[in-house]
């Protein structure tokens, strides 16, 4: 396989990501995905800030997690964000 194939191919991947964790799956909590996966949403933000800070491109973290989210955090944590159980909480607590 060729590299542009590769990269297209992760590209598609990651994209379906997204899709998956925002549009299939918004009932799904950060914390949850923390304690169970050791990463969130808010991580991929993130690493596509770092990427793009990488890059030379002028991110902040903010404008990475609009940029995954498709919409402002605050937006997004209005529309889908629930209180952490203290069973979640605890178990981040542990883990981080």
């Amino acid at each position: 396989m060729d590299d542009q194939t590769r990269i297209e191919l992760e590209a598609a991947a990651f994209r379906r990501l997204q899709q998956h964790l925002l549009a299939d799956r918004p009932d799904v909590q950060n914390i949850d995905l923390m304690n169970m996966a050791g990463f969130c949403r808010n991580c991929l933000s993130r690493w596509y800030q770092e990427a793009a800070n990488a890059r030379g491109i002028e991110m902040s973290k903010d404008e990475g997690r609009e940029a995954f989210y498709g919409m402002p955090f605050a937006d997004w944590q209005a529309l889908h964000q629930t209180e952490a159980t203290p069973e979640a909480k605890a178990a981040f607590k542990e883990s981080h």
